[in-house]
């Protein structure tokens, strides 16, 4: 049983060393599946609130309708977020 938990530890403690040489060396690990799917959503979620709010301010100044337009583009726009943001859901993460 103690040999077990020392190999165990060794094998850690080796992988750490590994992963510390190559961040010395510059060596970049690539970021994982699950990383990139949470700076998808982000990207969506933000991109949505700023983009909506933005398209729905200017047909506001332009059509003068006050905050209709900036109201029902938003609501679009998140909309459209959040049905990508479920594609990206169904996604396997490795």
């Amino acid at each position: 049983m103690a040999d077990i938990r020392q190999k165990n530890d060794l094998d850690a403690r080796i992988a750490s060393a590994k992963a510390a040489g190559q961040v010395r060396a510059g060596v970049a690990l690539p970021p994982a599946k699950g990383y990139s799917q949470g700076a998808r959503v982000l990207t969506l979620l933000l991109g949505a609130l700023f983009g909506g709010g933005v398209m729905g301010w200017a047909l506001d100044h332009w059509l003068g309708t006050s905050p209709w337009a900036l109201l029902i583009v938003l609501t679009l726009a998140v909309i459209g977020a959040f049905l990508n943001i479920i594609k990206i859901s169904k996604e396997r993460a490795e």
